[in-house]
């Protein structure tokens, strides 16, 4: 990406402590408009509406595709010139997200003990993410080395999705946990990358990379949570 403002590693000690101060504070501000955003989406949406986003494979799946292509579109638009318009990207994301994790939350609330399953999921979520953003911060290492296994990781399990969700098998437990080292790797990778790729005006930007990385990590870190209920 090219950047017309100060890149961070330049800065002055101070803006770079501003700019993480803006980044934390948006993805604090993005997690709290998600949950919002999906409370409004379980109160208004029909449930059969809900149940008829995963009812097919095929419905599924076009749904994935469709958050994939507006993701990159969202990501583009939060990091435009204009600040308007960084702003409609993370708010779009944000929708998107809830909209995504719509029927999984739905059915969790629907288990026995359900809205604690979530508590107790967003809570590891959020300890985590605190955890592998101290190592980053704290430890100083550069964690770009991990770009090339995201990578592959990304693509090996986008195919291993698409593949469960045409011939109808369960991916299962160990999967999750995979995603959830992946998505961990993704956070300190994310979170590294701030200090070297990132502009001093770029926080809605960063705050969407790290929001949606905490997002992934939560997904599988609920379907861990409810698997123990099954």
């Amino acid at each position: 990406m090219n950047y017309d403002g100060q890149m961070l590693y330049s800065a002055t000690e101070s803006e770079r402590v501003t700019f993480y101060k803006k980044t934390y504070t948006h993805v604090a501000i993005a997690i709290l408009a998600f949950i919002l955003v999906e409370t409004l989406l379980i109160q208004l949406i029909p449930e059969s509406v809900i149940y008829g986003m995963i009812s097919s494979k095929w419905i599924w799946i076009a749904i994935l595709g469709a958050f994939w292509l507006i993701s990159s579109f969202t990501d583009k638009l939060a990091f435009s010139e204009s600040q308007s318009t960084q702003y409609l990207g993370l708010g779009l994301f944000v929708l998107i997200e809830a909209i995504i994790f719509l029927p999984m939350i739905y059915i969790a609330l629907s288990i026995s003990n359900g809205a604690n399953i979530i508590q107790q999921a967003a809570i590891v979520t959020l300890a985590m993410f605190a955890g592998l953003s101290a190592i980053v911060f704290f430890t100083n290492k550069d964690f770009s080395f991990l770009r090339s296994a995201l990578i592959i990781g990304g693509f090996v399990s986008i195919g291993l999705i698409i593949a469960g969700a045409i011939f109808g098998f369960d991916l299962g437990l160990w999967f999750s946990v995979g995603m959830v080292v992946l998505a961990s790797g993704g956070i300190l990778y994310q979170t590294s990358q701030l200090k070297n790729d990132f502009a001093t005006d770029q926080y809605v930007g960063a705050a969407l990379k790290l929001f949606a990385s905490v997002m992934l990590l939560f997904w599988y870190v609920l379907r861990i949570f409810m698997s123990r209920k099954d």
